[in-house]
């Protein structure tokens, strides 16, 4: 059965979607979003991010439709990757945080966001990683 949102941040048609008897998850249909489409538009750079609080990572379906648009996005030569951005509570400020799995800080991460760091390769957890220690 289609998980319903627990928080009430959704769009009408994102709850109307959910409702769908016709279209339920148990039948292989699934939604996911895309939180950042991060770009530089002096440089042209861009990529994909997805942001998670609470140590929580991506469940198995976004990873496997993340995992579509990346190879289509490979495409072009100013794409920069898709990236996940964990936070231990809800951003940089109130806690630790992990860029593709690995603790940075502060920083790092603004200086991944100014698209100065030397790797920009795409970032998939394992399917079954569902919350960082």
């Amino acid at each position: 059965m289609t998980q319903q949102r627990r928080d009430n941040k959704s769009t009408e048609f994102g709850i109307w979607l959910r409702q769908q008897k016709e279209i339920d998850s148990k039948l292989g249909f699934v939604a996911s979003n895309v939180d950042y489409v991060w770009c530089d538009y002096k440089k042209g750079f861009w990529m994909l991010i997805e942001e998670k609080r609470y140590r929580w990572m991506p469940k198995w379906s976004q990873v496997k439709i993340f995992r579509i648009l990346d190879a289509v996005a490979k495409n072009d030569i100013n794409y920069r990757g898709f990236h996940i951005l964990v936070f231990e509570n809800t951003n940089p400020d109130d806690g630790y945080v992990w860029l593709d799995g690995t603790k940075i800080f502060r920083d790092d991460l603004l200086k991944f966001l100014r698209f100065e760091n030397d790797n920009y390769d795409s970032y998939f957890p394992p399917y079954n990683l569902r919350r960082l220690i």
